[in-house]
């Protein structure tokens, strides 16, 4: 038994009892006629399984056992999914004292308003707000969390409310009036009433799962018309009314800030931004505010506020100055926006001169943000306009430099004040004027102090063993490329300040090597500070542009390339005895950015930078360089570095970036260096290929092999000698693991990870190869050395290690880019079986791991993906890709009665029906594998597929209706061509049968279903319908497909349908919606044939455009009617 269900309603007088305890009072529930005894034996047990309740609340949340909360949490199901949990929470909420059991209560009511279906009536939800918000304001003591939990549950009904009607009045819109008693009370009523208003404007601003968009959007529209200026002229007048020095009110004010910050991020125009791309932000304020900001007082206020608040709340106000500073620029014309511009310098202007306040790193945080948003929003000129233009750089600049000296302080806030610099520096060629910009006074200045800042920081960072900057990839690389940008700035300049450093490190470095027991830590130091300076090096070089740059500059990027080059040659020789993880990551980055500029089939090279290196290092053109220092480095990296992850897949990234190209992949192959790692590809010369290196990820085998690969395929053609001495080395693993396999087989003991690792190792080897071979030749001499040495090996292995997916994943990948015909490699003479046999193996594959999948059970939710899902989606992307090669005629198979097909097939419907439905759309490559084979199989397989069991094919009409409504607009666009050729299918059917009635011998399952449950499809349309009408349809043509069939196989229930969106439509637009449907038939036939279609594809682009001007103007007068059609359509 569950909480609150213990009683067993048997009499009519306890229903009507429990029908009575839901009418609520000003200020409790009132429960009427509870005199009796059974009444009050009934009370008696409510109260004693409220005492369980409050116990098995304290138990979820306090518990430190984990068993003993999921015990919790289930016997809570039952309150919470209660068909009178409204009841049964509204009794918590009156008669429990428990913290825990009131947040229960609390946030089970919230899901209950949230739902869809069954939706809770308008005076239920309006009185229980209505109850909430006295219960608010008559407990003032409640803890921090309840509040904020009811404070939501009073949002979302008021949000899920706001069309509601009664009696030609919107009741759910009076949320101000409801607040203002707040407002009129002690300041503990008015923060929970700022509370309140905060919460709402976040509610409206947040779009939810269960409901559409186009509905999120009309809510969030008539609210900010209606509301959210009033809100925030409401939070900005308290502001100015408050008294920032009486510190019980800093709670309130607090709150205040928050408040006016909320109402400034307000999507005003639904564009959903992405808020990690902070520095693109723009605030799309609506001109009906634009007073508002013409007044200076308005951003005064603020500025205000931060000089005189505390620190933890004056960054509060910064936050709303930085959103402020984002207003759009359409909002001002060009003298009002220059005032506002001169306002908002001046107060920057006064935090800079006394920066004290910047102490606080999250005020110090905000005010970066701010400096950021002032050059994101404004042009360069605009500022150059001011009065204070110089005295702003200049503070600026001091401001900067001093931060990037503070590297420990202000770490995950100097990418802005970079940010501004870089923006401020790219635009200096778009300046017309001969004002100066003085740029070139204080930008090398950030130059310097960003370089010296890292370098000072590699000491402290060795000796007080702190965490090294350089482990942030992210935000090293999001500096580095702004660095890029400020550093070519005065660039004569930033080399020379990087020779400097460069051959001053350099040379301590070299005095360290020469002593015969340096000390660690100073090796260490010097070394952290050559990778930053490489680093440096390499993000100045890859931001040159090269068409802009005079020749002297060619020369500069020579002088630093050389000296990365001989500090490269000092280090690796270093290697067998000593070698720096960040040194060589920075050489790699360093070979990155070399490669973009100076190596490649359309970058324009310098011809000068080559004749530095030819001067100083002897490297004449690109094949040397190539081979000299490209090759020999990686070669070096890939025999020293095998205890180094990151370094190894860096390597060979780099490997296989040079074998894309078109140019540097012909000169590569012709180095020396090149034929013998192509003939060497063993675990003696690279280490990396030991399985036995247990730390390395045996995946970046395959980045190997692609890319040797790549080499070998240049000049192959049809050499089958040179393809064999090529893959002589991988014929030799794989006799190691066959010979393996036989000792195992005849009982002898081995080492199962050694050979799961061995195994593992390749086929990723044979699987780069694979992805390589990209003609004909070529895939025809892998296919015969695979064919059945290897297939054979991988039978054996799926049968023994199906559960392991460090197994069964780089089998099925190999399996599957085997059978996939890429660049029509695939194309088999008429007189081989290749393709029928290799159909057949894949067959098998599908088959022996699927047999054995299934047999695994109990799998934990969270482990479900690795052990199961993800196998089952490379097996459907397998037969995919299988079934649409056109390398096998599958009519054929079954003429001669081979099952190869249908094994393969009945093996896809096991594996599907294992699968929960709710998990094919929760993993986006799940989703995209299935609903990718399911379009092959309905194109050409449907025969198959309208012969399926009657519960496997609503399995698959409901996936392909949940598909339809998905986010991936792939998926979305593959279940409407799926649904295109079920829909084609059945009208050829039925039109054969040409109005007679259907006899069992014409009859499948598949007509049967759709007869029986003809709302299957009806819901289709409904969805679809509802798509077009109401969302951001951004596959329309792909809809218009099967939208056609749905309404000709159902054209009864598609006349309802729009009778019914025509009767819920304003007297004045009932005959422009009648008219568009009109159109949207007019001239089409009861056909499926293409001319039908594409007619009814152009009537349905008008429909939409007709619709969405009549129907989804956001400012309708009438928004209760289409909020109750989309409810309809639903």
């Amino acid at each position: 038994d569950t909480v609150f269900t213990r009683l067993h309603p048997t009499t009519s007088r306890y229903k009507k009892i429990k029908k009575n305890t839901r009418v609520l009072s000003s200020a409790a529930l009132v429960y009427v006629g509870l005199t009796s005894p059974l009444t009050q034996l009934i009370l008696l047990a409510m109260e004693s399984q409220l005492v369980q309740l409050e116990l098995l609340c304290q138990q979820l949340y306090e518990a430190t056992d984990p068993n003993a909360r999921t015990q919790a949490e289930k016997a809570l199901v039952g309150f919470t999914d209660s068909a009178e949990s409204l009841t049964q929470c509204q009794y918590v909420l009156e008669r429990s004292e428990n913290p825990y059991a009131l947040l229960l209560a609390t946030t089970t009511l919230t899901k209950m308003v949230t739902r869809v279906t069954p939706e809770l009536p308008m005076q239920d939800r309006l009185q229980l707000r209505n109850y909430v918000l006295q219960y608010l304001g008559s407990r003032m003591r409640l803890p921090t969390y309840v509040i904020q939990a009811m404070v939501q549950l009073v949002a979302r009904i008021t949000k899920h409310g706001w069309f509601d009607m009664d009696k030609k009045d919107y009741v759910f819109r009076n949320i101000l009036d409801e607040v203002g008693t707040f407002l009129r009370g002690s300041v503990d009523h008015c923060v929970i009433g700022v509370q309140v208003l905060h919460q709402l404007v976040m509610e409206m601003n947040q779009a939810e799962s269960l409901r559409s968009l186009t509905k999120h959007r009309k809510i969030a529209s008539s609210f900010r018309d209606e509301t959210l200026f009033a809100i925030f002229t409401l939070s900005c007048t308290l502001l100015q009314q408050i008294n920032v020095h009486d510190e019980t009110q800093h709670t309130l004010i607090n709150w205040l800030l928050k408040l006016t910050c909320t109402c400034l991020s307000f999507d005003f125009i639904g564009t959903s931004t992405d808020e990690s791309a902070d520095d693109l932000a723009t605030v799309q304020i609506p001109t009906t505010w634009r007073a508002l900001f013409l007044d200076t007082s308005t951003l005064q206020l603020f500025f205000s506020l931060f000089h005189n608040l505390p620190a933890e709340l004056a960054s509060q106000s910064i936050a709303c100055l930085v959103q402020m500073a984002s207003v759009r620029r359409s909002l001002f014309n060009n003298v009002e926006r220059q005032n506002f511009l001169s306002q908002l310098v001046k107060g920057v202007r006064t935090i800079l001169e006394l920066p004290q306040a910047l102490a606080d790193p999250e005020c110090y945080h905000e005010f970066c943000r701010l400096l950021m948003r002032l050059k994101s929003n404004y042009q360069l000129v605009e500022l150059m306009r001011l009065d204070d233009y110089p005295q702003l750089i200049e503070l600026v600049a001091k401001f900067t430099v001093s931060s990037l000296q503070s590297w420990q302080f202000s770490a995950n806030s100097i990418h802005y004040l970079l940010g501004f610099w870089q923006r401020l520096v790219g635009s200096v060629p778009y300046i017309r004027t001969t004002e100066p910009h003085l740029l070139d006074t204080y930008v090398p200045e950030i130059t310097e102090a960003y370089a010296t800042s890292r370098l000072e920081s590699v000491e402290t960072v060795v000796r007080e063993s702190l965490d090294n900057p350089l482990d942030d990839k992210a935000l090293v690389s999001q500096q580095l490329e702004q660095m890029s940008t400020i550093g070519r700035c005065e660039y004569n300049k930033t080399c020379q300040l990087f020779i400097n450093l460069f051959d001053r490190t350099a040379a301590s470095y070299q005095e360290l090597l020469q002593m015969s027991s340096p000390p660690e830590q100073d090796l260490s130091v010097r070394e952290g500070q050559l990778a930053w300076l490489v680093y440096l090096i390499a993000s100045v070089i890859g931001g040159r542009v090269s068409h802009t740059l005079p020749e002297d500059y060619d020369c500069m990027d020579g002088q630093l390339v050389c000296r990365v080059l001989q500090l490269m040659t000092l280090t690796d020789a270093q290697l067998p005895q000593h070698g720096n993880h960040y040194l060589d990551l920075a050489y790699l980055h360093f070979f990155e950015q070399f490669r973009m500029v100076f190596v490649g089939d359309v970058v324009q090279r310098a011809s000068q930078v080559y004749q530095t290196l030819s001067e100083r290092l002897g490297l004449t053109d690109e094949s040397m360089v190539l081979n000299n220092v490209f090759i020999t480095k990686i070669v070096t990296n890939l025999k020293y570095w095998t205890s180094s992850r990151h370094i190894v897949n860096k390597t060979l990234q780099l490997l296989n970036d040079l074998a894309l190209g078109y140019g540097s992949v012909r000169k590569l192959v012709k180095l020396e260096s090149v034929q013998f790692i192509l003939d060497h590809h063993t675990p003696e010369h690279f280490a990396f290929l030991d399985v036995s290196h247990s730390n390395l990820d045996l995946r970046c085998r395959t980045t190997f092999y692609t890319a040797l690969g790549r080499l070998l395929l240049v000049d192959l053609g049809e050499n089958e000698e040179r393809f064999e001495r090529f893959i002589a080395p991988t014929t030799s693993f794989l006799q190691q693991v066959e010979t393996i396999f036989s000792s195992r087989q005849m009982g002898q003991l081995v080492n199962e990870d050694q050979l799961k690792r061995m195994l593992s190792g390749l086929c990723r080897d044979i699987h780069g190869i694979t992805l390589a071979c990209n003609n004909k030749a070529s895939y025809m001499m892998l296919f015969d050395w695979v064919y059945p040495r290897v297939t054979t090996i991988i039978f054996q292995a799926l049968g023994i290690w199906y559960h392991d997916p460090t197994v069964t994943t780089p089998i099925l990948k190999l399996m599957a880019e085997l059978v996939l015909n890429r660049s029509q490699r695939l194309q088999f003479e008429v007189t081989s079986p290749n393709g029928v046999l290799l159909f057949r193996e894949a067959s098998k594959v599908i088959g022996c791991y699927g047999d054995q999948i299934l047999t695994v059970r109990n799998i934990p939710d969270q482990q479900v993906y690795p052990l199961k899902l993800k196998g089952v989606s490379v097996c459907f992307n397998m037969l995919k890709a299988a079934l649409c090669g056109n390398y096998v005629n599958f009519g054929v198979l079954r003429l001669y009665g081979d099952n190869a097909l249908d094994e393969a097939l009945n093996m896809f419907v096991k594996l599907l029906i294992s699968i929960p439905l709710k998990n094919l759309l929760d993993f986006p490559k799940v989703s995209q594998a299935y609903y990718g084979l399911l379009e092959i199989l309905t194109q050409d397989h449907m025969d198959f597929i309208s012969s399926l069991e009657p519960e496997v094919f609503v399995y698959i009409l409901s996936s392909i209706s949940e598909g339809l409504s998905a986010l991936d607009p792939m998926v979305c666009t593959g279940c409407c061509s799926t649904l295109d050729h079920i829909l084609s299918f059945l009208f050829k059917k039925l039109s054969k049968l040409n109005g007679a009635p259907m006899s069992p011998s014409h009859s499948t399952p598949f007509l049967r279903i759709l007869e029986l449950h003809p709302e299957i499809l009806q819901q289709m349309l409904s969805s679809i319908m509802n798509t077009i009408i109401f969302e951001n349809c951004r596959n329309q043509w792909s809809m218009s497909r099967p939208l056609l069939g749905l309404i000709l196989l159902n054209e009864e229930y598609f006349q309802k349908l729009r009778d019914r969106v025509i009767e819920m439509q304003p007297p004045e637009r009932v005959s422009v919606m009648a008219a568009c449907f009109d159109n949207l038939m007019e001239g089409i036939e009861r056909n499926l044939q293409p001319r039908n279609r594409d007619n009814f594809t152009k009537n349905l682009s008008v429909f939409r455009r007709d619709v969405n001007c009549s129907v989804k103007d956001e400012l309708s007068p009438h928004p209760p009617s289409m909020s109750a059609i989309n409810d309809m359509m639903v």
